[in-house]
């Protein structure tokens, strides 16, 4: 007989991260335990439900027909349980303690250290925690309760969330010193329209928004896993690509390969927001924490009307 007290929070835990990342190995380490412990924990689930969550193959892990609704039930009991973890820490103190923050990787890594130090005067009891990753993963980690905060580029592909807007984000076009769009005094947005455009994989927002702007390109063009990658890429001259500002700091050594231009229409960028859970009761600080950021901006981006 199946009762509560027959599985625990933490496999269910580990059952939605593997269902998330379909892979054990990558769901271990996101949970902080080997795959070996975390394998024989799903296999107890499994035992205790009478069904098997997870089709396991040599290179892929599937959720099983009958274990999707398992898993979204799952990914709801998590999600109420860090409510509750919510509501006790939003009663005990303003704004203290663990902070789950995930931000999509195309801002992450040029963003997040030049707003340490504002955050940390501000919330000095607040301890900061990071993660990285692609929109729609971090979307699912922030509903499941994984994550408390996102970094994003709006539109908020989700519904249950609140965003908050921080800043605009031009991107830039950049391109070999030799590449025809190098010799252009003004770019048009017609001039973008060339099969030489390097996109990021599948996933990344940014790859989206470069399409959006450069309408007319086949999506079979040329893809980057990065945008350091990326950057590489059009260092050796093999195309150009569109990136946001703040990526493009610190790249002393590539500015003798690379030619950068200012986009050419003002709408060129996206808005960077702080999203979290409707439901969430520490939306005040939330908002406290949006006015920091947005009163501490980098001088590559720009403050929102």
């Amino acid at each position: 007989m199946i009762t509560l007290s027959s599985f625990t929070l933490r496999e269910l835990e580990y059952a939605v991260t593997v269902a998330r990342l379909r892979h054990f190995g990558r769901a271990a380490q996101l949970c902080g335990v080997s795959q070996p412990a975390l394998s024989e924990q799903i296999r107890k689930l499994e035992a205790m439900l009478g069904l098997s969550l997870f089709e396991r193959g040599p290179k892929s892990v599937k959720v099983t027909q009958r274990g999707l609704a398992i898993i979204a039930q799952a990914e709801r009991i998590l999600a109420d349980a860090r409510g509750l973890i919510d509501l006790a820490l939003g009663a005990a103190a303003r704004f203290s303690g663990p902070l789950e923050l995930g931000s999509i990787q195309t801002l992450g890594p040029y963003y997040l250290p030049r707003m340490l130090r504002d955050v940390r005067h501000a919330f000095p009891d607040l301890l900061l925690r990071f993660t990285e990753g692609q929109t729609e993963p971090l979307v699912g980690m922030l509903r499941a309760g994984a994550l408390d905060l996102l970094l994003l580029a709006l539109p908020v592909p989700s519904p249950g969330l609140t965003a908050e807007g921080l800043f605009f984000e031009p991107f830039v076009v950049v391109c070999p010193r030799r590449h025809p769009l190098a010799e252009l005094m003004h770019l048009r947005i017609s001039d973008l329209v060339r099969d030489d455009l390097i996109l990021l994989e599948d996933g990344h927002c940014l790859r989206d928004q470069a399409l959006s702007l450069c309408r007319g390109v086949a999506p079979m063009a040329r893809h980057a896993a990065s945008v350091e990658t990326l950057w590489h890429m059009i260092a050796a001259g093999e195309g150009f690509s569109l990136l946001p500002a703040l990526s493009l700091q610190g790249r002393s050594s590539l500015k003798a390969m690379v030619h950068q231009l200012i986009a050419p229409i003002p709408e060129a960028g996206r808005t960077i927001a702080l999203v979290w859970r409707t439901t969430d009761p520490r939306a005040a600080d939330f908002h406290a924490l949006a006015e920091v950021l947005r009163a501490k901006l980098p001088a590559e981006v720009q403050a929102l009307a």
